[in-house]
């Protein structure tokens, strides 16, 4: 692995054919959730079975938290009372309305960041996937609404719908594109029945998506990832 400044980003990059990125492989480029190291999804590409040369990017959202564990980040600020009066008052959490004030500018960055990987990297977006768990994969979907790059699928890991009235006008041109998304029964901090909202609206939208649930949390469990590397595979051959 190697880590380098890519788009005003602390990035880490590895896979390829030298382990750090080397070769003109695809790409993966998978985003964090809230709270965690820039480093946090590092290790899937250790465990995913994916096409030989494969190179792996892994951005660190650019705010620091002063909460949580060291080196903590995020994409944008969350409402933390928000959460904890839902969870005390035993109310759903419904984000589909939400627009977060932070969505636009980590939008922005990540689309900036996406044209240098493109270009430091030889990246091709028909061989490029996007993604990312909790919060990373929101932004992955956001971004790939409003970009116009024909890249080869979407990777939602726990994520949920946001933004409706920003993302339903913006599906239709995605018809046709590769998701994985899965979600456990029992995430208690994006609950699933707001993962089943995405996936419907994707699939009604006409993207092809491939849904698993779960039984667990707000996590990434092994059997998501004996079914990802087939995913990324296929998407990626099939481009």
């Amino acid at each position: 692995m190697r880590e380098e400044q890519i788009g005003g980003l602390r990035t880490r990059i590895t896979g390829g054919t030298d382990g750090k990125g080397g070769g003109r492989g695809p790409l993966v480029l998978l985003l964090h959730g809230f709270g965690a190291p820039g480093d946090d999804l590092v290790s899937l590409a250790d465990v995913l079975h994916v096409p030989a040369g494969t190179r792996f990017v892994f951005p660190e959202g650019p705010l620091s938290l002063s909460f949580g564990p060291r080196d903590a980040r995020a994409w944008w600020l969350i409402d933390m009372a928000r959460i904890a009066a839902d969870q005390a008052a035993g109310r759903v959490r419904d984000l589909s309305q939400d627009i977060p004030k932070g969505l636009a500018p980590a939008r922005e960055t990540m689309l900036a960041f996406l044209k240098e990987v493109e270009h430091k990297f030889g990246a091709d977006p028909r061989k490029t996937i996007l993604g990312g768990f909790s919060q990373g994969a929101m932004l992955s979907c956001d971004v790939m609404l409003r970009t116009t790059q024909p890249y080869a699928g979407l990777i939602q890991l726990s994520g949920t719908l946001l933004a409706i009235q920003e993302w339903a006008p913006l599906f239709q041109k995605r018809k046709g594109l590769p998701v994985f998304q899965c979600h456990g029964v029992q995430d208690a901090l994006l609950p699933y029945v707001g993962a089943e909202a995405l996936r419907d609206t994707l699939t009604h939208a006409g993207l092809s998506v491939e849904w698993h649930s779960f039984r667990g949390g707000h996590e990434i469990p092994r059997a998501v990832l004996q079914r990802l590397g087939p995913f990324i595979t296929k998407a990626l051959t099939h481009t």
